[in-house]
């Protein structure tokens, strides 16, 4: 792992999709992309792709730009910013975008992971 490293997920939720949210989540259905389904996939990918298996998250912060409409392509991205060996610590920007660069979502995380690197 090194600053600047990178991973991403590009994702489309339906209709049917927010009904099973709402059923779950026992609302209304909603008629854009809940801003936790767009968290969960930066948790998906700091657990899965980068820094990967082992990670705990820490520390998260997300600004919402906008709403994220149905049926639309969302690319999330989770970028390495700083490495801390010393702590085993990881500090990533993230972003989530519609497919003309509109920012949708932009955050950070920091997160505890082995094996990382100076």
């Amino acid at each position: 792992m090194k600053p600047g490293d990178f991973a991403e997920v590009t994702r489309r939720y339906s209709g049917a999709d927010m009904a099973e949210f709402a059923a779950l989540a026992g609302g209304a259905l909603p008629d854009h992309v809940p801003e936790p389904l767009i968290g969960a996939l930066f948790s998906y990918l700091l657990g899965v792709k980068l820094p990967g298996f082992g990670t705990n998250y820490l520390k998260q912060s997300l600004d919402f730009r906008g709403a994220a409409p149905l049926d639309v392509p969302l690319t999330a991205r989770v970028e390495i910013t700083r490495l801390r060996p010393d702590k085993h610590l990881v500090d990533l920007a993230t972003t989530c975008r519609l497919p003309d660069g509109t920012l949708i979502c932009e955050g950070r995380a920091l997160v505890l992971a082995k094996d990382v690197g100076a």
